[in-house]
C-alpha cells in the first residue's frame, strides 16, 4: 500500500476546477519556484493551489522569479497542463525582480507579491539578504505575502527591515498558517470568553525526516537548523497564546548527531558531505518564562519515519491542540465537564463536538489554514470581508528573535 498522505484532510489533493466567481484580474508576482510555492511530497504546503482556489479565473500570475530558470519553466509546464492553465498562460520567467521590473517598465505593478524564496535571501540589510528592501524600492505600493521564517540574518537586521515596512505602509502578511486554524481560533475564543489567564504552553513537534532529502535542511549554516526552519511555527503559536517571551529566561538542551541517541537509521542525505560542525541536532528542548509570568516549553525532534509528522500544543488554562498538520483537533477540559457539555452541546454542530468523558470535549473542524492565510491576505488587499491578517512582519520578527 502507498504511504499515507500527510496533507490536511481537505487539501491533500488539488482542486480540479475553479470555484471562485469571475471578476477583474488579480495580478500576482511569485518569487521562488520551490516546494512552498508549488508543493512537494513532504507536506501540504502549496501557495499556488490556494491562490487558484481563492481567486479562480481572476488569477493571473504575471511572472515567476527564480534564479533557476529550468525549474521555473518546469513547474509552469505542469501548471499549463492543469485546469488553471489560464492563470499561467502568459507568465514570464525572470532571474531577478530587477529583470522583471526592467522588462515591464511602464506596466501596472502586480496587486500582490508572494515571497517563497529561502529565508537566507530576505529579512536582512546586506546585499543578497535584502529582498524586502528591494521590493519597497521596486514595488512600493504592492502588498507582500512573505513565507516564514522571515530571515536568517541578525535580529537587529530583521527589526530594521520591520521598520522600513511599517514606514512604507505596505500590507504584509507572514506565513504562520497555524494561527488561522479553526481549532486555534476556538482556543482563543474560549480563553477570551471565560476570562482565563494562560499559565503554561507546552509544544511538541516531531518531524518525519525520512522524506527530507535536501542537504540544505541538514546544514546549519544554510537553513539554520530545524528550530528556525520548522520549529518556528510552534515558537510562533506558543507566543500567540503566551505573549512575549523573557529572552533572558530561555534554557535549552539538545541531542547532537554524534551522540548515541542521535544516530538516525533512515537518513536520505549523505551527511558525510556536511562538515561535522554544520550538522543539525536531532532533538532540541527548551523552557522559558513569558513576560506575563506563564511558562513555555518546546521540544523538536528529528525522529519519525515515513511521512506523518506528530505535533501537539497544550495551553494550560485549559485545553490542548492535537495534530495541527494532519487532522486538527482541540481538546478542552473544564470544571463540571459532563454537565457543561450537555448544557452547551446544542450550540455546536454535531460534527464539531464529541463528548469523550465527564471532563473533556473534543472539537474537530474541516480546515485548511494554508488557504485561510492566503484568503485573508487577498481580502486585505482588496478591502474585502474577513481580511484579518493574524501574523504581521513585526510580530513575526519577535518569533524569529
Amino acid at each position: 500500500m502507498p504511504p499515507p498522505s500527510r496533507g490536511l484532510a481537505i487539501t491533500a489533493s488539488a482542486p480540479t476546477k475553479f470555484t471562485a466567481p469571475p471578476g477583474a484580474d488579480f495580478n500576482v508576482l511569485l518569487i521562488g519556484a520551490g516546494n512552498i510555492m508549488f508543493g512537494s511530497d513532504e507536506g501540504p504546503w502549496n501557495h499556488s493551489i490556494r491562490l487558484e482556489h481563492k481567486l479562480g479565473p481572476r488569477l493571473k500570475i504575471v511572472a515567476l522569479v527564480d534564479p533557476s530558470v529550468a525549474r521555473a519553466e518546469s513547474v509552469l509546464k505542469d501548471k499549463r497542463a492543469s485546469f488553471a492553465e489560464a492563470a499561467y498562460r502568459d507568465t514570464k520567467v525572470f532571474k531577478t525582480i530587477e529583470d522583471y521590473k526592467e522588462a515591464t517598465r511602464g506596466s501596472q505593478d502586480p496587486h500582490a507579491i508572494i515571497v517563497g524564496c529561502p529565508p537566507a535571501y530576505r529579512g536582512g540589510t546586506t546585499k543578497g539578504t535584502d529582498l524586502e528592501l528591494n521590493l519597497i524600492k521596486t514595488f512600493p505600493k504592492t502588498a507582500y505575502f512573505i513565507e516564514k521564517p522571515i530571515s536568517t540574518s541578525t535580529i537587529e537586521a530583521a527589526k530594521e527591515v520591520t521598520q522600513h515596512l511599517i514606514r512604507n505602509g505596505n500590507i504584509v502578511s507572514v506565513g504562520y498558517m497555524l494561527r488561522y486554524l479553526k481549532c486555534v481560533q476556538k482556543m482563543k475564543e474560549i480563553i477570551r470568553e471565560n476570562n482565563l489567564t494562560v499559565m503554561a504552553t507546552n509544544a511538541r513537534y516531531s518531524c518525519a525526516y525520512e522524506s527530507i532529502a535536501k542537504p540544505a535542511w541538514w546544514t546549519k549554516s544554510i537553513d539554520m537548523g530545524p528550530i528556525i526552519e520548522q520549529g518556528t511555527h510552534f515558537c510562533d503559536l506558543s507566543r500567540y497564546f503566551g505573549g512575549d517571551v523573557d529572552l533572558s529566561s530561555i534554557a535549552a538542551r539538545s541531542v547532537e548527531w554524534y551522540e548515541t541517541p542521535g544516530k538516525l537509521s533512515k537518513l536520505n542525505v549523505d551527511e558525510s558531505k556536511i562538515p561535522e560542525d554544520e550538522r543539525i541536532p536531532r532533538l532540541t528542548s527548551a523552557v522559558w518564562k513569558y513576560e506575563g509570568g506563564a511558562v513555555g516549553s518546546f521540544t523538536h525532534a528529528v525522529a519519525l519515519h515515513d511521512h506523518n509528522y506528530s505535533c501537539e500544543l497544550e495551553v494550560w488554562c485549559d485545553g490542548r491542540l492535537v495534530d495541527p498538520y494532519n487532522a486538527p483537533a482541540l481538546y478542552v477540559r473544564h470544571p463540571g465537564g459532563n454537565l457543561h457539555a450537555h448544557a452547551t452541546r446544542d450550540s455546536y454542530p454535531p460534527a464539531e463536538l464529541q463528548l469523550l468523558d465527564d471532563w473533556e470535549e473534543r472539537h474537530v473542524f474541516e480546515d485548511d489554514p494554508f488557504y485561510s492565510e492566503v484568503s485573508n491576505f487577498i481580502d486585505a488587499v482588496e478591502g474585502g470581508p474577513d481580511s484579518n491578517i493574524l501574523s504581521s512582519f513585526e510580530d513575526a520578527a519577535k518569533t524569529y528573535e
